[in-house]
């Protein structure tokens, strides 16, 4: 009988600590209402902590990429999620506004960073070659389960004990995940004498060595462009936009706000299964193809939008966007280590995702100057559409090396 592979309980484990950096990047938009009712701190106030977190967390991605991939991502986990744990710990005793912005801007925005940019990239790429896109997928999906999850969950233990309460919850969940992170992860499968998932058999467990010199020879490729380029599109139309202007979008057209949530609590759901079907396909065939597609249908969403203005028409575009909201992610992974190496994931990763959150602020700050300026939504909606559909182009113009066969059984 195969015994199992010790990989998959790696796996496990940092799908856990991604589920807690979810939690903890959501922690602001849950607690926003009763630390403002709290404290009477202005909305602006604390949406400019909020802010820099979300900065941070893009610019976290890199500095954790280079981290994990020359010291490996057992140590880097733990020290993020020991990061998470004193944010949330003195976010409970916040009694002044640079208090907020140390905690839940520069504390929060590393730590959340540390976890939830590269840990499943680099995780997947040294543990896997069969599977890999699958792999990949299991994070985005445990990204989108940690919203889901903890979203209502902070808001009922706000409502019901208090947002420093509600903080001490976080605070001791964090804590509790460092524990199978200690005991239970490791940085490759030499550490176990292992070779990674589907490797030919014979073959030398394979020492995780990083390319020091990785970045300069990436920032001189057109690859590392196009990919870069794309994600920062991706951003720009996902969480920067949609994510932060659906709901006001949606009480513009006549919905209440509890309507609009339960659709985007729907197209939440929808992420959650297309990222791990795209992890699937991703294993299968040209990531390149499923970039374009997925760029494609969230380019001709999105330039659907404007036409969307009443709960059934939303609930179309939210099924369809869902379902590619971040199944972007696993062949973006897979394209960046089949050209730069599986060691080098986590570093060339990190700046292709810091770029992501960028276009994410971006396109929030847009969206919001664009319906002040103009009432309405639809010049943004419609601008996203098309630079969708431009991304769509770009991602055919990728290049792929050939990937090594995995052995199967």
């Amino acid at each position: 009988m195969n015994r199992l592979f010790y990989g998959w309980i790696v796996v496990a484990v940092a799908v856990i600590a991604t589920l807690i950096a979810a939690g903890n990047r959501s922690v602001p938009g849950a607690l926003i209402q009763p630390l403002h009712e709290s404290t009477g701190w202005a909305i602006q106030s604390i949406s400019f902590a909020t802010a820099i977190g979300l900065v941070l967390f893009g610019l976290g991605a890199p500095l954790s990429g280079y981290l994990m991939d020359r010291f490996g991502p057992r140590r880097i986990t733990l020290f993020g999620l020991g990061l998470m744990t004193l944010s949330m710990a003195l976010s409970a005793l916040m009694t002044h506004i640079w208090q907020l912005n140390l905690v839940w801007g520069l504390l929060s925005g590393v730590a959340t960073g540390v976890v939830g940019g590269v840990l499943g990239a680099t995780v997947a790429n040294r543990w896997f070659i069969q599977h890999r896109g699958l792999v990949t997928g299991f994070f985005g999906a445990a990204t989108s389960a940690g919203q889901l999850i903890f979203i209502p969950a902070l808001v009922f233990w706000a409502s019901g004990l208090g947002w420093r309460e509600a903080s001490w919850i976080m605070a001791a969940i964090s804590l509790l995940a460092l524990v199978p992170v200690w005991l239970l992860m490791k940085d490759s499968p030499a550490e176990m004498g292992l070779r990674a998932l589907g490797a030919a058999p014979g073959s030398a467990p394979m020492k995780i060595t990083a390319d020091p010199g990785i970045m300069g020879k990436a920032l001189r490729s057109p690859t590392f462009w196009l990919l870069t380029v794309t994600f920062f599109i991706c951003g720009a139309t996902s969480n920067g936009l949609i994510g932060v202007h659906f709901i006001p979008y949606a009480v513009s057209c006549g919905l209440t706000p509890t309507t609009a949530s339960g659709i985007l609590a729907v197209m939440g759901a929808l992420n959650f299964v297309g990222t791990l079907a795209s992890g699937y396909l991703t294993d299968r065939y040209d990531p390149r193809v499923l970039l374009s597609l997925y760029y494609g249908f969230r380019g001709l969403s999105l330039l659907f939008l404007p036409f969307a203005t009443t709960p059934e028409t939303l609930l179309v575009f939210a099924v369809v966007f869902g379902l590619d909201y971040i199944a972007t992610v696993p062949p973006t992974v897979a394209l960046v280590a089949d050209n730069f190496g599986r060691q080098n994931v986590g570093t060339v990763y990190g700046w292709v995702f810091a770029a992501h959150q960028l276009g994410a602020a971006a396109a929030a700050w847009a969206g919001g100057a664009t319906r002040d300026a103009l009432g309405e939504y639809n010049l943004a909606f419609l601008l996203a559409g098309t630079i969708g559909i431009a991304a769509a182009l770009l991602s055919l113009g990728i290049r792929r090396p050939a990937r090594p066969a995995p052995v199967h059984g």
